[in-house]
């Protein structure tokens, strides 16, 4: 009976602590067994080889990509060598250092070599670079997983622990495996009661895992490793617990630990950008009914939450209040889109092309609203494309944000003019909202300057003055 965890970037930059916590803590002999780590990239690496997860600024790849400076990705690729090292240094003296220079250099220069060969090679008509971009995504995303898997396999290994390095990047290998086989392979011969395996969060397949998940990756082979494993638990240690609200908005005196919620929560969760877990991550562990545990990897005493398939609260109630800051409303106006459903299947495929990630819409007889969240560039871009496309259109562009109230079951009596009483006595206008049938969450749009003052009134009137039964305990 295993288990399968995995650590989030924020955490693995903490990593002196993680020992002392989750990784080794007071555990000996078989205690430290019985377990396989998934991690991370160290914080911010996996933005300076790729571009900045939030800010859209470009790293190796999107200066790669762009192809206007040849020696621009070499700059660029120069500051995440120095910034390995640097981490390195952090952590080794002596032989270590030595030997994670060497393991990280040795990746670093041959994907510098491919990317200069394949760049050289595309000068030549006959070659497009686009054709081969999504592999070179994924050859420098590798880097950051492998860096920390390995550092952290010698750390281990010098405390005393029969740690393995399992590297699922794929480099040098001749022929790619799919998905499952990737994971098979690398897994069949470990022994788990006397091993520790430290896998890579990264593992290339057949199939490509960033073109599907993007920046999802890491969970997704956390899952993938997970369900083909016959994990008896799935944990991932962040760097806080999972809350009724976040507590840099809220305060650390109102908000709770939740203990116990579903995994429909945690999508909702998701889709406004404050992944508890990637949503087809979640999807594999929920068809083989594998729970899954969020812990704060720094306060390993505390159960933290378990997310199952058959939780539902007590009595219904308000779980989490949660929102996405940064959000675009598009609104498209036009008469002519009057009984037309394909206006919105062009305009979703349009936002979908330029990356923009579609948090909700709204509808009216001749009206869209698509509420997207990507970098202005790609907003502003996607306004001028709707104008050509659609001359007599209407195109508006407001930044807002989006508060949410979640819960397991959310048939609350009158939450609605709960919900509504308490912005308006806080003096906040409400740009729109929304309620489905499903009744797990309940969307307030408002005007972006009012986010958190939004989060804090709901918080107060949904969750402070609210008893939530079980909802709110140790797991």
């Amino acid at each position: 009976m295993h288990t399968v965890e995995k650590i989030g970037g924020t955490s693995m930059s903490r990593f002196s602590e993680l020992m002392d916590t989750i990784l080794m803590g007071n555990r000996k002999g078989a205690a430290l067994y019985n377990r396989i780590f998934v991690v991370s990239a160290y914080g911010g690496m996996t933005n300076l080889l790729l571009e900045h997860k939030k800010t859209g600024e470009p790293g190796v790849y999107a200066r790669f990509a762009e192809a206007e400076n040849e020696t621009a990705w070499q700059s660029s690729l120069d500051q995440v060598r120095t910034e390995m090292l640097a981490k390195n240094a952090e952590l080794f003296s002596g032989d270590d250092r030595i030997k994670a220079d060497r393991f990280i250099l040795e990746r670093i220069d041959e994907a510098a070599s491919c990317m200069a060969n394949l760049q050289k090679l595309c000068s030549v008509g006959h070659f497009q670079l686009q054709d081969h971009l999504l592999r070179v995504r994924e050859m420098l995303a590798s880097l950051g997983e492998t860096h920390s898997a390995f550092n952290s396999v010698l750390a281990l290994q010098n405390a005393g622990v029969n740690a393995r390095f399992v590297d699922l990047s794929g480099w040098h290998q001749e022929q790619p495996l799919s998905f499952d086989e990737m994971i098979q392979t690398h897994f069949q011969d470990i022994d788990l009661t006397r091993e520790l395996p430290i896998a890579t969060g990264y593992a290339h397949c057949q199939e490509g895992v960033m073109r599907t998940f993007d920046r999802g990756y890491s969970e997704m082979t956390f899952s993938k490793i997970a369900t083909l494993t016959g994990a008896h638990e799935a944990i991932i240690h962040k760097e806080y617990h999972l809350s009724s609200a976040d507590p840099a908005v809220v305060g650390l005196d109102k908000i709770v630990t939740i203990g116990r919620t579903n995994y429909d929560v945690a999508d909702q969760l998701s889709n406004l950008g404050m992944e508890a877990i990637h949503p087809k991550a979640a999807k594999g562990l929920r068809q083989q009914g594998i729970k899954l545990r969020i812990k704060n990897a720094f306060e390993p005493h505390h159960a933290g939450t378990v997310i199952s398939n058959d939780y539902c609260s007590a009595s219904p109630c308000v779980e989490i209040i949660a929102g996405r800051r940064n959000v675009f409303a598009l609104e498209i106006f036009d008469q002519d889109m009057l009984g037309d459903s394909n206006y919105d299947i062009e305009l979703a495929r349009l936002l979908h092309q330029l990356k923009l990630y579609i948090v909700n819409r709204d509808s009216d007889a001749n009206s869209i609203t698509y509420y997207v969240a990507g970098t202005r560039k790609m907003v502003n871009r996607a306004v001028r494309l709707i104008n050509d496309v659609y001359p007599g259109a209407d195109v508006d562009l407001k930044k807002v944000a989006i508060v949410s109230a979640i819960g397991s079951d959310l048939k609350v009596s009158g939450i609605l003019a709960r919900t509504v009483s308490a912005l308006a006595s806080a003096n906040i206008s409400i740009q729109a909202l929304h309620q489905s049938m499903r009744q797990v969450e309940m969307q307030c749009v408002v005007n972006e300057e009012d986010y958190e003052s939004a989060v804090k009134a709901l918080h107060h009137a949904l969750i402070e003055q609210e008893d939530h039964g079980d909802v709110i305990c140790a797991a």
